[in-house]
């Protein structure tokens, strides 16, 4: 029986980013630019950002947060996305799920530029994903990829993955 240590792995992970941070900021002379964008007061949505916040510190990512109200309307939530797509400063962009409901979230997501759609929940990002030539992998599903092929190897491996949200089941 293997053990999953997934603290360690983490603090591995982690690790080898903060050194390829260190590499970007030598060749670009700046640290990446994360933009948080948190519409609403939802509890568990406060909290993912906080921790977002807390990791993008400790490996070096600058990090910015955008807090919109509830009541924030989807033409200006789009304009902030205009905005930071524009803004060279800003090297990826994460809109924090879930948003109220009287925001289209897909509309939202598709706004946000495929280089910069960190999340990789774009329909562009997810269809290149679907093809075998992502841009970007979602974390959840790159997480558990990076916890099982620390223990075993994947290579010609079956799998089968119970769900199909967006987010976890169907990357």
């Amino acid at each position: 029986m293997k053990i999953l240590d997934g603290k360690l792995l983490a603090k591995n992970l982690n690790n080898e980013l903060s050194k390829k941070i260190l590499s970007y900021n030598k060749e670009y002379g700046r640290r990446p630019h994360l933009l948080v964008i948190l519409v609403g007061d939802n509890p568990a949505s406060q909290v993912y950002v906080k921790n977002k916040e807390k990791k993008a510190a400790e490996v070096g990512i600058k990090s910015t947060v955008i807090r919109l109200s509830k009541n924030e309307s989807e033409n200006n939530l789009l304009k902030v996305i205009d905005e930071a797509n524009a803004d060279i400063s800003v090297d990826s962009i994460l809109v924090q799920l879930p948003l109220p409901n009287h925001i289209n979230s897909n509309k939202v997501i598709d706004r946000i530029s495929i280089e910069k759609d960190v999340d990789g929940f774009n329909s562009k990002n997810i269809g290149l994903l679907a093809l075998g030539r992502p841009k970007v992998i979602p974390c959840t599903p790159l997480g558990c990829y990076k916890m099982l092929e620390s223990i075993l190897d994947l290579e010609g491996k079956k799998v089968i993955i119970l769900g199909r949200s967006n987010i976890v089941g169907k990357p």
